[in-house]
């Protein structure tokens, strides 16, 4: 089994509690903990099956698994009510969609389709991945079931990139989202992943050995404190104008479509889809280049190389692609970014982080600066807003006790 670095005192407290719920037993005990994870390059890139280069953080789900001798999963998370799912039903039920029930009977009915017998446990869970953040916690929610069913009733012997594309398949299928796979890849694989999905039904990743501490950088996000429950409309639109520019080549991503074709044609482009589409197509192709050209930096080791493409990156999501702000009266996003740009005075880099229009911002801050950098953007927007995160390096684990 893969090693789990829990501290003691969240161990102690989570058989505390789950002695306390479930009762106690002479049955072993499994450790999972499982990362969130930043996106570092690709903004909206990913669903146009262009390349991103996300990296696992060292926030976490971290649970205790225990058979219980019976066909029932009993989960508690802290926080949430108990989850009780029957192993008799291994197929979608109705009503149960967006639901943490419907992700716990999805991830066994994948596992059984690849010939593993499911069997009950109770399981306690807590986080430290914030919820919202945009730093993916239900994909390490996801990725934490699969490696503790696995480990559970296989002994732990699916590969990574299986755990990861199962946990895709349970939102899309059973959870009902239609997910990406970045972020299940990147927590499930850990460390830094320079990552293409050109092909959907494969994973393609390749990890880059490159540490920022090292390098002088703290990686710090700041929740903007906007949120997204009023912006589905604004998100949907984002892939749905972009791949209005690939169908108008006769493509269904951007990916398939060659930028000379789209450049040499604007004016039909602007015609038949808008001017916010082809802007937003321009975003896809000039991104591509950037996320290539910062792997080549962060492989080479130019931190200051990749921090100058990182503020390119940044200007072309708030001009072209346009999911900093929705440009009404309120401005959280850009707001944050003029104020991190404020403090760093042309140190470091700071752009939108994942999805945009609220949500939060990340900052690539100087060493010598992350404190003052956390006090004016806490003064700002609330204490606490400001969270600094490092790279974790093992992705999801899972340790027998």
């Amino acid at each position: 089994m893969e090693s789990a670095g829990v501290d003691s005192r969240t161990v102690a407290r989570l058989r505390e509690r789950l002695s306390s719920e479930f009762g106690s037993s002479d049955e072993r005990v499994l450790l999972v903990r499982c990362p969130g994870r930043t996106e570092i390059a690709g903004n909206h890139t990913d669903h146009e099956g262009g390349h991103v280069i996300a990296g696992a953080i060292d926030r976490y789900v971290t649970g205790l698994f225990r058979p219980n001798g019976t066909k029932t999963i009993n989960l508690l998370s802290e926080g949430y009510d108990l989850v009780s799912v029957s192993l008799d039903v291994l197929e979608p039920v109705a009503g149960e969609h967006g639901t943490t029930r419907a992700l716990v009977r999805g991830m066994a009915a994948l596992l059984a389709r690849k010939g593993l017998v499911p069997a009950g446990f109770d399981c306690v869970l807590t986080s430290d991945v914030p919820v919202g953040s945009g730093l993916s916690s239900s994909a390490a929610f996801e990725v934490e079931l699969a490696r503790g069913m696995d480990a559970l009733w296989s002994g732990g012997n699916l590969p990574r990139e299986d755990l990861a594309l199962m946990s895709q398949a349970d939102e899309r299928e059973f959870f009902g989202k239609p997910c990406g796979l970045m972020d299940q890849a990147s927590v499930a694989l850990g460390g830094i992943q320079h990552m293409s999905f050109a092909d959907p039904t494969a994973l393609v990743a390749n990890p880059i050995d490159f540490d920022f501490a090292a390098a002088g950088y703290a990686i710090v996000l700041v929740a903007v404190g906007a949120g997204h429950e009023n912006l589905i409309d604004e998100y949907a639109a984002i892939p749905r104008e972009m791949q209005d520019v690939a169908r108008l080549f006769g493509r269904t991503r951007l990916c398939e479509v060659s930028e000379s074709d789209v450049t040499r044609d604007v004016a039909r482009v602007r015609e038949e889809c808008g001017d916010r589409a082809l802007l937003r197509a321009l975003h896809f192709f000039r991104e591509e280049r950037l996320v290539e050209e910062r792997a080549a930096r962060l492989e080479g080791g130019d931190v200051e190389g990749f921090l100058r493409l990182e503020r390119l990156s940044g200007a072309s999501s708030a001009m072209y692609l346009q999911n900093v702000s929705t440009w009404g009266r309120e401005q959280d996003a850009m707001v944050a970014l003029g104020m991190a740009d404020e403090i760093l005075l042309e140190r470091g880099a700071v752009r939108i982080h994942g999805g945009g229009f609220g949500g939060t911002i990340q900052a690539f801050v100087p060493l010598d600066m992350v404190d003052d950098f956390v006090r004016g953007m806490d003064a700002a927007f609330g204490q606490g807003a400001s969270g600094v995160y490092s790279i974790d390096h093992e992705g999801v684990s899972a340790l027998w006790l």
